[in-house]
């Protein structure tokens, strides 16, 4: 069940664990009868002298996630599952959406559809830092209305 906490301020929020810092996960919301949604942050920075992968997630606001991975294809944005989202050392690694060549987590069997203002967890599994919980806020984008290339 997602939990609805519209007293908190909407503010940028990152989790650490380790080197590595989570920054802003957040995901958009979906359209009433949707089963699918997706899972994006504004960065995971791996501040570490080693690199590391993310291998997999979980939450309860879906049955499945999975690690995805977007190009272009010509005109058309293509998304295929990937085993892990590599996280090289010193370096940051961005998750938005509507970004070509990127990755997201893919959210399968909502629960429930995202609202604007939603708050759910989201467990990450990586392979050098172990696992560490997040709060993804559903948020309704910046570029709102202007196509994003990306449809689920």
């Amino acid at each position: 069940m997602l939990a609805a906490n519209l007293c908190l301020p909407a503010h940028a929020h990152g989790f650490k664990l380790g080197e590595l810092v989570m920054d802003h996960p957040y995901a958009t919301p979906t359209r009433p009868g949707m089963t699918t949604g997706a899972v994006y942050f504004r960065a995971i920075k791996n501040n570490g002298a080693e690199p590391d992968r993310l291998l997999s997630a979980r939450t309860p606001a879906a049955d499945t996630v999975e690690l995805h991975h977007m190009e272009m294809d010509g005109d058309v944005m293509r998304m295929r599952a990937v085993p892990a989202v590599e996280l090289p050392a010193k370096t940051e690694v961005r998750l938005r959406h509507g970004t070509p060549n990127g990755h997201h987590l893919m959210l399968l069997g909502l629960t429930a559809p995202l609202k604007d203002g939603d708050r759910f967890p989201v467990t990450l599994t990586f392979q050098r830092a172990g696992e560490r919980e997040v709060t993804v806020w559903v948020q309704t984008p910046r570029r709102a209305g202007k196509p994003d290339g990306l449809h689920h």
